[in-house]
């Protein structure tokens, strides 16, 4: 088995985000290519990566386009901008699908983890970590939440050993 992965907010397709975000593209061409490329440079096919929404813009065929550029066995938790079918994205090479934010159990660290597309936060239900997206370059990190907006993480994805390490130093 490989290693974990997690990221969110790729946008792939989506041209305004560069000006929204203050994203270092000229074009959405370019920060496709550069999207996909520090995936494929971080992440080697055996790998798990966690994706917390907002993938790409566009029709089906982009959709799986984009998946199918992408090293690893993917696991998506649907954003706001994510607007096919749960279906579209399997058959576009999204090994799962989820629509809300799951609850994860890893072997390395002794609480599970959340993750979902926005910062989640229902101290009544539970105080597991969360890990999201959502909010790009505005982060609202603190001991029980970990934002893997691309803006933040050199616009690839992040090992889930340093998003543990996060936790366990809070």
């Amino acid at each position: 088995m490989g290693k974990v992965f997690v990221i969110s907010d790729t946008h792939f397709n989506h041209a305004n985000i560069i000006k929204y975000c203050n994203r270092p593209f000229n074009s959405v061409e370019e920060m496709n290519e550069t999207l996909i490329k520090n995936w494929n440079d971080t992440v080697q096919p055996e790998d798990t990566v966690f994706f917390l929404g907002d993938f790409c813009l566009g029709k089906r065929e982009d959709i799986i386009h984009f998946c199918q550029a992408l090293n690893g066995h993917k696991i998506l938790i649907m954003g706001n901008h994510d607007k096919a079918t749960k279906t579209v994205f399997t058959e576009a090479g999204f090994e799962t699908v989820y629509k809300k934010p799951t609850i994860f159990k890893f072997d390395e660290y002794d609480t599970p983890i959340r993750f979902s597309h926005a910062p989640y936060y229902d101290e009544v239900e539970d105080n597991y970590p969360n890990v999201y997206g959502h909010v790009h370059d505005q982060p609202v990190n603190d001991a029980t939440h970990y934002c893997a907006c691309v803006e933040l993480h050199d616009y690839k994805p992040i090992p889930l050993e340093k998003i543990i390490e996060y936790f366990k130093s809070q």
